[in-house]
């Protein structure tokens, strides 16, 4: 959806200048791969983090409604996204029952 130009072999990316921690992107990530980082430096104390790369799936979704345009996709003529899997689905419930905290590796809440 951006006119921006991929880092290579980056599904997602995000730009922290302008991420104002609302939380959207997050909470629509069907694959758990956004979460929120706590950061001292932002405003609200927190910025986006693309905590799982290898699991988007190119939705677009936490581009097409972020608020300040902080968040990109990767082409899908440029990149190859991943399917959907029931852990990557596990996992953005996780997420979102996190208060949308980033989880990573073997840090998921049971």
């Amino acid at each position: 959806m951006s006119n921006m130009v991929a880092p290579s072999q980056t599904p997602v990316w995000v730009n922290e200048t302008r991420c104002k921690a609302c939380d959207i992107c997050v909470s629509l990530c069907p694959a758990g791969v956004l979460g929120m980082r706590l950061d001292p430096h932002k405003v609200l104390g927190k910025v986006i983090e693309v905590a799982h790369p290898e699991s988007c799936i190119g939705c677009q979704e936490c581009e097409l409604h972020c608020p300040d345009f902080a968040i990109y996709v990767a082409d899908r003529k440029e990149f190859k996204f991943a399917k959907i899997t029931p852990e990557a689905q596990e996992r953005a419930q996780q997420v979102r029952s996190n208060n949308f905290m980033a989880l990573h590796n073997n840090t998921q809440r049971k």
